[in-house]
């Protein structure tokens, strides 16, 4: 039996084995939009480039997620396929996976398909991702495996820390005059993936001590007491690593990553900004 692992591009993954023959990963692109051009977010994409012409551009730019077709493609190479998307609150990634499962049952009902909305984004579908592979390992049965997932998503927590204002400005969240201020005094906007898949702004704070306090903070009111932690971040190594330092000094029996944000959650988090599972 061979199995498929399909997340849309929201993922920020990193390999770092090889799997067995009987086990892929794909992915499925978004495409950002900026201006006139159109950044299909695959690992050949030039994060910094996007950047750039998101900060020059004076419009809004947006995003197209990936088409039934593009998750058909890759459900009909499998026996098996998890398919891990962002969240569907944010996106209609979750639908058009779910749109094209039912167009693949119909042609092979011998197929076996699950989707896990991920209620979050970036490295919280990295993990599920990383789950599903160590149960497919360990010989685990489909449906045990979407069961475990699905407890699996219960446990976790996203917290982000945005530095930049930019985006939000251009797409009417936040006031120019807001935006403008919070650049010029270096305020930072800290939020959390909620229960059902949205995005909540807890606080604004001001240095980078008091932000990376808050990551801390938030870990200690939601029980963090050791494990694993993935930290994306936009062209921002550096207090990744400060974060990453300031959690193992705390909780010396934690397992932390640092991965670099894709397109998409490059897109969200723009540049310097955070996202943070645990």
């Amino acid at each position: 039996m061979n199995w498929c692992i399909v997340t849309d591009s929201s993922c920020d993954m990193v390999l770092d084995r090889e799997l067995p023959e009987n086990i892929r990963i794909e992915e499925v692109p978004f495409i950002i939009s900026v201006g006139d051009k159109d950044y299909v977010d695959t690992a050949e994409l030039d994060v910094n480039e996007m950047l750039d012409d998101m900060e020059s551009c004076s419009e809004a730019s947006r995003t197209a997620c990936p088409s039934p077709n593009a998750w058909y493609d890759k459900f009909k190479t499998a026996d098996c396929s998890i398919a891990i998307t962002i969240s569907k609150n944010l996106s209609g990634s979750y639908n058009s996976a779910l749109t094209a499962r039912e167009m693949i049952l119909q042609k092979y009902p011998e197929k076996k398909i699950y989707i896990l909305d991920s209620l979050s984004a970036g490295s919280a579908l990295t993990l599920y991702a990383e789950k599903a592979i160590e149960l497919i390992e360990a010989g685990c049965e489909f449906e045990h495996i979407t069961e475990k997932l699905k407890a699996c998503r219960k446990e976790r927590n996203t917290v982000f820390a945005l530095a930049s204002f930019g985006n939000l400005v251009k797409n009417g969240r936040v006031s120019r005059l807001s935006g403008f201020i919070a650049g010029k005094l270096g305020i930072w906007g800290i939020g959390v993936a909620s229960d059902i898949g949205t995005i909540i702004v807890k606080a604004k704070t001001r240095g980078l001590g008091k932000v990376l306090s808050a990551f801390i903070t938030d870990m200690k009111e939601n029980g963090f007491a050791g494990g694993y932690v993935i930290i994306s971040h936009c062209q921002n190594l550096e207090l990744a690593t400060k974060l990453k330092e300031r959690i193992v000094e705390l909780w010396n029996n934690t397992k932390v990553k640092i991965l670099s944000t894709g397109g998409l959650c490059s897109y969200y988090a723009e540049r310097r900004g955070l996202i943070v599972v645990y």
